[in-house]
This record gives C-alpha cells, sequence and structure tokens, in this order.
C-alpha cells in the first residue's frame, strides 16, 4: 500500500489523501467549531483571559483545518504556503493574548475559577477525543503536521486553563490566569516557528527530518547487506525478472 494512504510507509511523505483523515480532520473542525462557541462566552462570563486565550486557539483551529482540508490534494507548494498562513494565524494569537494579559493587570479584576474549570474540564475532554482521532496522522507535510501539532497544543492548554482555575481558586488573585495565558501564548509561538520552519523547507524542497533519517537508514541497511555478501556471509539476493 502507498504511503500517501495508510500514512505508516517510509518512502513518501503523508500529505493527507486518506478518506479516513478526511473523515477524523471534519469532526475535529466541528468538535473546534463547538467549543469555540462555548469557551468564548464562558471566557466573558468568568472574566478569564485563559479561557478567551483557549477559544480563540479553537476558533483559529476550526479555520486553518478547514484550510488544511481544502489544500489537500494540491501541489506541495500550496500545502506548504497553507501551514505558513497557520504559522503566521497561531503567531498573531499570540501577540494577542500578550497584550490582553498586559492590559488585565492593570484594568481587569479576579476571574471566576469555577466557570474558569468546569469550561476547561469540558474542552479538554473535546481536544483529547481530537488527539486520539489524528494520532495515526501526527507525521506527514507541513500541513498534515501542523493539524496534529495544533490539536496538542489544544490539549496541553486545555491542562493550563485548569491548572489556572486551582491557582486562582486558591489564592482569589488574577495572576495564575495571567500566567497560564503568558505560557499559552509561548506555546502558540514555539508551534508557530516549528511549523514555519517546516513549510519553508517544503517550498526549498527539502526533505523533512524524518524522511532524511528513513533514507538514511535504508542505505545503511543496504550497505551491511553488500559487506555481508562480500564476505560469503549471506546469499546474493536473487536476480529481478
Amino acid at each position: 500500500m502507498p504511503h500517501d494512504a495508510c500514512g505508516c510507509g517510509h518512502d513518501a511523505v503523508f500529505t493527507g489523501r486518506d478518506p479516513a483523515f478526511r473523515r477524523a480532520l471534519l469532526i475535529v473542525i466541528l468538535l473546534n467549531a463547538g467549543m469555540f462557541l462555548a469557551e468564548i462566552a464562558a471566557g466573558a462570563l468568568a472574566r478569564s483571559l485563559a479561557l478567551v486565550a483557549d477559544s480563540l486557539d479553537f476558533a483559529m483551529d476550526a479555520a486553518t483545518y478547514g484550510l488544511s482540508l481544502a489544500v489537500i490534494g494540491m501541489a506541495a507548494a500550496a500545502r506548504a504556503r497553507a501551514a505558513l498562513l497557520k504559522a503566521a494565524s497561531l503567531g498573531l494569537v499570540a501577540a494577542w493574548v500578550i497584550g490582553a494579559a498586559a492590559w488585565r493587570v492593570f484594568v481587569e479584576g479576579v476571574p471566576e475559577a469555577v466557570t474558569m474549570g468546569a469550561v476547561a474540564v469540558a474542552a479538554c475532554a473535546a481536544n483529547l477525543l481530537s488527539v486520539a482521532l489524528l494520532w495515526r496522522w501526527r507525521e506527514g507535510d507541513a500541513n498534515v503536521r501542523s493539524v496534529w501539532l495544533c490539536s496538542r497544543n489544544d490539549a496541553i492548554g486545555n491542562l493550563f486553563v485548569l491548572a489556572a482555575a486551582a491557582g486562582v481558586l486558591g489564592t482569589g488573585t488574577r495572576w495564575p490566569d495571567l500566567i497560564v495565558a503568558a505560557a499559552m501564548a509561548a506555546l502558540f509561538l514555539n508551534t508557530s516557528l516549528g511549523v514555519a520552519r517546516r513549510a519553508m523547507a517544503e517550498l526549498r524542497g527539502d526533505a523533512p527530518a524524518h524522511a532524511r533519517h528513513a533514507a538514511r537508514l535504508h542505505a545503511q541497511h543496504a550497505a551491511r547487506l553488500h559487506a555481508q555478501h562480500a564476505a560469503g556471509l549471506i546469499d546474493p539476493p536473487p536476480p529481478r525478472p
């Protein structure tokens, strides 16, 4: 079976052309859109910057996953440019969260911890389901890889929000919420840079690291077989028809 159909081979990079991947991605898009609506409302009610940041990440993911779905089957350059757009969107979200955190320090009050925690539990369940659905396709080209990384970030982000809710409840201050929002912004920036680097490498025609590693292992295996055959340790391979 060709690699692009199963996502499990070593001779090519998975580009998303698998009906099962498309179905999983569509489910994840719907989950993200639903959680954006729930979290943005809850974040406003609870005055939680961490919840609002997480809701914006859900919205961005729903939009960029839709873009990922749209460019599957297109030329490699189009897929890489779509990944670059997603990297830029993550950077913008990170910048907004940092700016909002600075504003919150001087203006807003203490967020409502119980609402934060309850919504974060629901969001965490949605993100863990997304991670489970996409796990088998966590490697691939920049377009496919960015989908996995964003889902992973969401799951990590929700654990951060749960920690922020516990911190706000325990301290009665807004600082845990602000610290977690800043940590999420750093995570978004890190992912943005990683996706951008991979997309730029694909635009230049470079092979991804795991593909280069697979090619290197294949060459080493071939060299060992040749040496063993030369030493008379194994029979020569049968001639090709």
